[in-house]
Order: C-alpha cells, then structure tokens, then sequence
C-alpha cells in the first residue's frame, strides 16, 4: 500500500491512499497495463489484418464518398485553398477569410457540404450494422470507425490533407508542423445515448487535429478548449466552442480539449489526426523524449527513421 502523508490545519496527521490497498488490487493493475502492452505491439497488425477482410466482405452503401471530389467541400474552404495559393498569401490574409477563432490558435470553418455529410453518415451507419471486424478508434472513445480499415486512406484522406490542409496549417501553424505535414491517423467517432456521450480533457498525438462535425441530430455536446499539455492544469481556464454540422476545428495536438456530454440524439465526428515526421522524430509528442523508433506498419504513428528513405517511414515510438 501507498500511501502519502498530510498535515491538516488541526495538526492531525491525515494518510491518503495513492495505490493499491490489497495484492489482489495490485496484481489486476500489473495485468492490464500487460495488457495493454501487448495490445499496443499487436495493434497494426490486428488493424491490417482488419482491413483485408472488410475488403473482402464488405458492400459499400455509397461507393462514392470514398473519393474525395471538391463537390463535397464547402464552397468557404475553397475559397480559403484558392487564396492560400496565390503568390502573396499571408497568415493575416487567410485570418479574414476564417469563418471565426473560436479560442486561441483553434480555427473554425466549414469544411463539407451537408449532402456530403448525410451521405457518409449513412455509409458509417450501414458499415456499423454490417458483420465486419470493427476496431476501436483510440484508446479514449468506444464507439467508431478507423477510416484505413474502411479504405478511405488512398483516395480521401490523403489528398484532403496534402491538398487541402496543408496550405492552411502551413499558414496558420508553421512553428509546429504545418508546412510538412505527411501522414495522419483518420477516424470517426460516435457518441450516442447509452453509448460515449463525451470525452474527457486529453490531448492528441497529433502536430495538428481536424475534428469536423458530421452530424446527425443532437443537442448540446459542445467542445472546450484549455491551454497547451505543458500549461498547470491550476493556471489554465477553459473556453467552451461551439461545434456545428459541417464545420472543422482546427487546432494544435497538444492543445488540450475535451467534449461535453450531448443531452439527446447521435452525433458523428471525422477526426484526422496530422503528423509531420520532421516534428516528432526529434521529440515524441506523447512521451516527450527523443523518440526511440521501432518497425511498424502503414503511416503507423508519423515517425520516420530517414527522412529520404521512404522504405523506412512505417515506424513507432518504443516508449509510448
């Protein structure tokens, strides 16, 4: 037993419990966290393994949202892409097209048209009810799809990210990251009544996050934002965002954030998770060290081992 000791106002000496009280409560916490262990080292696998048999088995309700077509973008994106290509775009330019900051270096626009979103939400649902292998999006929610597995990486996600994206995060985050961008974790999330109806203050191991609000019908659930992970939780103040159908946040992965619980209905967020390996490859974003790299699978976690050697992207932080 742990245990750390107090003393109150009156002079007693109070004993707070910081560990387990029993062997028994020791020995349950030494197997999960083996547990997890051998979860973490196995995931890309099992996740590959995944992939090839919803390929195999699974029907598309709506082949065609696995294309990403600028019919599906807001006309505001576009108009935001088209400005960041010109000769003479600036930060401050591209702030005056920005629908709002709606906290601190956390942008909001629209980022799909509503059709677009009702149509993938269908294809969500109806993969859902479907007898595929299902894994869970991150250690954080229970409820949601790794879009990979599902086979949206090659023709959607990536070029969002490289096309898209990336000329705003090279304007707007260019101190961590977002000028080189090259890989990313994509995944949607759902939270329901009697299902994950919210998600604690975390961070993400991400230079960069869109979160976009796909829908359906929900009340309340709004986001908040704090400050960044190196901020005492007793200096920070957070700033509660609204977060509307079709629109992006776009914010820091070490920026912290949470979600308020939704009071009734289903929503559906798209989060992409953007990394760029020049960033992380000297410091680890979840472990804060220099990163120790092992061999992975797919963009695994955003490391590389040389930058010009693309047969050596696929690898993950041991230490994490």
């Amino acid at each position: 037993m742990f245990v750390s000791s107090q003393k109150a106002s009156s002079g007693v000496i109070i004993k707070i419990s910081l560990g387990c009280v029993s062997e028994s409560q020791f020995r349950d916490v030494i197997g999960k966290i083996h547990a997890e262990i051998e979860r973490r080292q196995n995931h890309k696998l099992k996740s590959a393994e995944r992939a090839t048999t919803i390929k195999e088995i699974y029907t598309p309700l709506h082949q065609h949202v696995y294309h990403l077509q600028e019919s599906f973008l807001a006309p505001e994106l576009l108009q935001m892409i088209k400005y960041c290509a010109s000769s003479d775009a600036t930060m401050e330019g591209l702030m005056k097209l920005i629908q709002t900051e709606a906290a601190p270096r956390v942008f909001r626009f629209p980022v799909f048209r509503k059709e677009f979103c009702n149509d993938l939400i269908e294809e969500l649902e109806h993969f859902e009810q479907s007898d595929a292998p299902k894994g869970r999006p991150n250690t954080m929610n229970n409820y949601g799809i790794l879009l990979n597995e599902l086979g949206f990486d090659e023709s959607f996600i990536t070029p969002l990210r490289e096309v898209y994206l990336r000329p705003l995060t090279a304007l707007l985050y260019s101190d961590c990251g977002g000028s080189c961008l090259d890989s990313h974790k994509a995944f949607v999330v759902k939270y329901a009544m009697r299902e994950d109806l919210e998600l604690c203050y975390h961070y993400d191991n991400a230079e960069v996050t869109l979160n976009v609000s796909l829908g359906k019908d929900f009340t309340e659930g709004n986001l908040f934002f704090g400050d960044m992970r190196q901020v005492p939780l007793s200096e920070t103040e957070c700033v509660e965002v609204e977060h509307h159908v079709t629109e992006g946040l776009l914010h820091r992965g070490q920026h912290m954030h949470g979600a308020l619980p939704i009071s009734s209905g289903t929503r559906w967020n798209l989060i992409i998770w953007m990394r760029a390996s020049c960033e992380r490859n000297k410091l680890c974003p979840m472990c804060g060290k220099k990163p120790t790299l092992v061999e992975s699978y797919g963009f695994s976690d955003g490391f590389t081992m040389d930058p010009d050697d693309d047969t050596s992207r696929n690898v993950s932080c041991s230490l994490t």
